[in-house]
């Protein structure tokens, strides 16, 4: 089992020695942040645009496409039996029976007057 981490994409690239085209600085600035996560155990698995609705005005929406950056890290399993919630044991008096879903023939809310669908209904004139 995984643990993912999503992060935005660098937009601009960072300043280097050496570094002169904006394509070498970029490349850096994604070098950079691939690494800092992997310091932090995380594994790069892959890069993503992803449709993002946002508004633009008071009205309206627009869709911009994002750049995110996808990283996991398997999770230990320790880790996974502390997320299995423990078993509940009853204690005390039995639960009550649970109440019926579907309402009973005699119920207030059957009796409530005629039918609007009956035809001999006194009120409709033909």
């Amino acid at each position: 089992m995984y643990e993912y981490k999503i992060v935005p994409a660098p937009k601009k690239g960072l300043k280097a020695k050496g570094l002169k085209s904006p394509e070498d600085r970029f490349s850096h600035a994604l070098c950079e942040r691939i690494n800092s996560e992997a310091r932090d155990g995380w594994e790069f698995l892959r890069a993503e645009t992803l449709p993002s609705e946002e508004r633009s005005g008071f009205r309206s929406s627009t869709i911009v496409y994002r750049s995110v950056l996808v990283f996991r890290k398997a999770r230990t399993q320790a880790e996974e039996l502390a997320e299995v919630p423990a078993p509940v044991v009853p204690t005390g008096a039995p639960a009550a029976p649970p109440q019926p879903l579907i309402a009973e023939e005699d119920s207030p809310s059957s009796q409530a007057g005629p039918d609007p669908d009956d035809q001999d209904n006194s009120s409709a004139k033909a």
